[in-house]
């Protein structure tokens, strides 16, 4: 297969400079993009939300098992089961609310990541793609802290 290089687009301002559980709901941070791509931010004032695609460059390994949160409470699972960051290709998505934009920066909520963190792409949210109806997911998950 194939190797696949990525450039970051721009990376995260973020008073979170440690890793930590819980919730970053109302976490503020700044996304600033390199200014070559200052126009590709154009029209993205007209959504209420955005999903940042970004690469947890912190995370210096990665494991195939994991047990969420070393909860004592929760299964080991495999990794694709779960969003521990030990990923093989360490890959995140978060869906924020987006307060702003100036100039090659955007202002958003929710946003899950440690200050300086790579971001890789942009995305606006459109619920006919992104929301979905009658999810299911494992008893465990209410055992985390979110």
């Amino acid at each position: 297969m194939n190797e696949i290089n990525l450039k970051p687009i721009g990376f995260v301002k973020s008073n979170v400079k440690e890793p930590r559980f819980g919730s970053f709901a109302n976490e503020v941070s700044e996304v600033i993009l390199n200014e070559e791509f200052t126009d590709a931010l154009n029209g993205i004032d007209d959504y209420s939300h955005v999903i940042i695609v970004y690469w947890m460059d912190k995370v210096k390994k990665h494991v195939i098992t994991h047990k969420p949160q070393g909860n004592p409470n929760v299964p080991v699972v495999g990794i694709f089961s779960c969003r521990c960051p030990a990923r093989p290709n360490p890959i995140a998505i978060t869906t924020v609310k987006l307060l702003g934009r100036e100039g090659n920066k955007i202002t958003v909520k929710g946003l899950d990541v440690l200050d300086n963190t790579p971001v890789i792409d942009i995305k606006p949210y459109w619920p006919v793609y992104d929301k979905v109806e009658g999810e299911k997911i494992p008893e465990w998950v209410n055992e985390l802290d979110l």
